[in-house]
């Protein structure tokens, strides 16, 4: 009890971010956490076996500035418009400090733009890793609602909903996770428009989409397009993500960046794929005929299942329930995601994985459901 009081009240209170499960027994089927199903092109695995030499008692590029680089050309703007980060969480992280201010609890009266700069908001249902930063911070929490159908509601219901014109701080994952729905440039930009403080697009599965809104950084100077190397890139276990955005945004970015933040296989890694891009995009058309064909599959069997921009679908079984779905997929070693969140509690999240894989998936439905 003596060294629980010294701790903050704040993060007493913490509720932290829950990941997905981690197997520790073999011979499972892992299609809860939204990797790639295959492992990164041989050009990236020889490039970073090569990287361990003596190189290793250095420390890697400060601030990444040939990935940078090489990321600006890809995306065509300047390496001032990129910032790395240990994964995009890490940069989600210090957007949160940078642009929001944490709300002091004696202070309830503050009204307007005051109130705003401590405010930060998501659509819910949306990454489970927002509240979580939110409270780390001590910001003010604006969970907005999606329409049932996990779409952005209209700019006068959204407005009716809550969504503040002026906060610190918007998150809009896009396309959305845990439902896999894909947003329209359009429908963002007028989003973008609408809103006032720093708005990050958190693209973490836009290779699995058909159009991205990375543009409306070029039209928004206050808007943050996020990417990861982790989904897409089957670089999960190097911890790699980057923002895209005005000068001004990264360089405050850049000011509360820890130092070394992004290790150097990771760099090396990241570089290769840059170079190794063809591969990649030949593995994208694989999981999103896979996903097509699984979605008609689980159709055929009773499932309802959502529209998916992603490497993954949100299905909501036939007869038990989602949670119990879950279990008994799991007594047939095929892990799933399931969420306990009232919006969502009835679907799983089932990540597309290899031809093999997905055909194990249908297996265990087919035996459950006898």
């Amino acid at each position: 009890m003596i060294l629980r009081k010294l701790i903050r009240p704040l993060v007493r209170k913490l509720h932290a971010y829950v990941p997905g499960e981690q197997p520790k027994v073999r011979n499972l089927v892992k299609l809860n956490t939204n990797e790639n199903p295959w492992p990164p092109a041989p050009g990236v695995q020889k490039a970073m076996r090569a990287a361990v030499d003596d190189r290793l008692r250095l420390y890697p590029n400060p601030t990444a500035q040939p990935l940078r680089e090489e990321l600006a050309r890809l995306h065509q703007v300047k390496s001032k418009n990129i910032i790395i980060g240990n994964g995009s969480d890490e940069l989600l992280a210090l957007a949160t400090r940078a642009f929001v201010e944490p709300f002091d609890s004696k202070c309830d009266d503050l009204q307007g733009s005051r109130r705003a700069r401590c405010t930060i908001q998501w659509f819910h249902p949306s990454y489970s890793l927002y509240p979580v930063l939110s409270d780390i911070h001590g910001a003010l929490a604006n969970p907005v609602p999606l329409n049932p159908d996990f779409s952005i509601p209209e700019c006068k219901e959204l407005r009716r909903r809550g969504w503040l014109a002026n906060a610190a701080l918007s998150y809009v994952t896009t396309p959305n996770a845990p439902s896999g729905r894909g947003y329209s440039k359009a429908e963002l930009d007028q989003l973008c428009r609408d809103t006032k403080g720093v708005v990050i697009l958190d693209e973490a599965y836009i290779d699995f989409a058909e159009e991205s809104a990375e543009s409306l950084v070029r039209n928004h100077p206050h808007v943050i397009i996020s990417r990861t190397f982790s989904k897409s890139y089957s670089l999960c276990f190097q911890r790699i993500g980057y923002f895209i955005a005005a000068p001004e945004l990264i360089d405050a970015l850049d000011r509360i960046r820890d130092s070394y933040n992004v290790n150097g296989l990771g760099q090396v890694g990241a570089l290769a794929t840059l170079k190794s891009l063809g591969h990649y995009r030949k593995n994208f058309k694989r999981i999103k005929a896979i996903r097509r064909r699984t979605a008609q599959e689980l159709e055929s069997l009773g499932f309802e299942v959502l529209p998916s921009a992603t490497n993954f679908l949100f299905v909501r079984p036939p007869g038990p329930s989602a949670k119990t779905w879950q279990r008994k997929l799991r007594d047939q070693k095929i892990i799933v995601r399931w969420f306990t969140a009232s919006e969502v509690c009835d679907y799983l999240r089932i990540t597309i994985g290899t031809d093999k894989e997905m055909e194990a998936c249908l297996q265990a439905v087919r035996k459950i459901l006898k």
